[in-house]
């Protein structure tokens, strides 16, 4: 698996970020091992990728929905992209990225145990997944399993990961990385708009601190982009990822490395380290502005 290939596939499944069996930890497999990869000061799961020569954590958009649940936040429709909408995108760059903010979507209503709502933003996904060429991993058989299991959400969950694992297999096995980024790109900006959404209403610590935590992301995310920028779709979206980055070198976070756990019969590797966030609600509120920026041109 070339270098590409290989961000890509954490990429796209760390949009689900929970795998049949694994208890709601997200795990990453490559080589044959598993990482599970925690920051217990957040308690969220990140998914590991190389770029050159780098590791960078991709948090799961899940995660932030599991987190926003648990502070006490009440589901709110208004926080989603209009599953109705999906058939008016029209460019490859348009139905990519929202195919993403649509799984991250899918992954807030079946959390919330919104199972009417989880039948649309299946089918929306489904649609641009078919519009994409990777119709295959949504076909008639899932549907039926997904129906099968309403009201059950660890398996809705399960059934959302493997459709989205088989399409990208195939978007491996045709080289076409760029939608892939894309796909990627679109659950986070989602999930980071929601947690705006959610901080601005509770002034919840932990939501403001998993949006200060979001800095590395913000600037990975940009190199992940940058090999497309010519493209004129790509150029508006990564000069506003970089003005958003700007705003995010302000905001400080200081790490305390702790040895992490190991187990080895699991092939898991637990890592322990503290992170401190100082954002300042200025910050916070300049965040929430730009996200707000990106994620309606992008929806629009």
């Amino acid at each position: 698996m070339n270098l590409r290939n290989y961000i890509l596939t954490l990429g796209v499944i760390a949009l689900i970020g929970i795998s049949c069996g694994d208890g709601g930890n997200g795990t990453t497999e490559a080589n044959g091992t598993e990482e599970n990869t925690s920051d217990n000061s957040t308690g969220e799961s990140n998914q590991l990728f190389e770029m050159e020569g780098k590791l960078f954590s991709i948090p799961s958009p899940v995660q932030t929905a599991f987190l926003i649940k648990e502070v006490g936040s009440n589901y709110d429709p208004t926080f989603l992209n209009d599953a109705k909408v999906a058939t008016n995108y029209s460019t490859n760059f348009k139905k990519g990225i929202n195919l993403g903010i649509y799984s991250a979507d899918l992954g807030y209503v079946t959390i919330y145990e919104q199972t009417q709502d989880a039948i649309a933003y299946l089918t929306a996904v489904k649609k641009l997944a078919n519009d994409l060429g990777v119709s295959g991993a949504f076909d008639m058989k899932l549907m039926s399993r997904f129906e099968g299991n309403l009201g059950n959400r660890d398996s809705l969950l399960c059934l959302v990961g493997d459709a989205l694992r088989a399409s990208d297999a195939y978007l491996k096995n045709n080289q076409r990385n760029d939608v892939g980024s894309l796909v990627l790109a679109g659950g986070w900006i989602e999930s980071l708009y929601f947690s705006t959404l959610v901080a601005a209403r509770s002034h919840n610590d932990d939501v403001i601190n998993r949006i200060g935590s979001q800095k590395a992301t913000c600037n990975n995310l940009v190199q992940l982009l940058m090999p497309y920028y010519s493209k004129e779709d790509y150029t508006a979206l990564i000069d506003q990822l970089m003005e958003l980055n700007d705003v995010y070198k302000g905001v400080e976070i200081v790490y305390t490395y702790k040895e992490p756990t190991v187990d080895v019969g699991k092939k898991k590797t637990t890592f322990n380290s503290v992170s401190d966030v100082r954002i300042t609600d200025e910050q916070l509120n300049d965040i929430s502005q730009k996200i707000k920026i990106i994620r309606d041109q992008l929806v629009s």
